[in-house]
């Protein structure tokens, strides 16, 4: 038996066309709270994604034989991590 379909087709293209044609009201802003001087200090600016690393990794280009890589792969998720850590010591 077949897998149900959605009723509604969902496009995954951008409306923001649409969206920046839309005009704004004057009605509109009356939903918005008054902004106080209160909330702007409350304020703060985060900067986005991760946090810088203390130690930053360098991108470095080495040769290792297939035997050596292929040991290293077979101990599972995380095998780069781990040489790193033993070439660290």
């Amino acid at each position: 038996m077949p897998a149900k379909r959605s009723a509604s087709r969902r496009s995954w293209s951008s409306d923001l066309k649409k969206v920046d044609a839309t005009p704004i009201k004057r009605a509109h802003y009356r939903e918005l709270p008054a902004l106080t001087e209160q909330m702007i200090a409350r304020g703060e600016v985060r900067r986005a994604g991760r946090p810088r690393a203390k130690n930053p990794r360098v991108q470095l280009t080495i040769r290792l034989p297939a035997d050596v890589l292929a040991r290293w792969k077979a101990t599972g998720p995380g095998w780069q991590t781990r040489m790193a850590e033993r070439l660290s010591r």
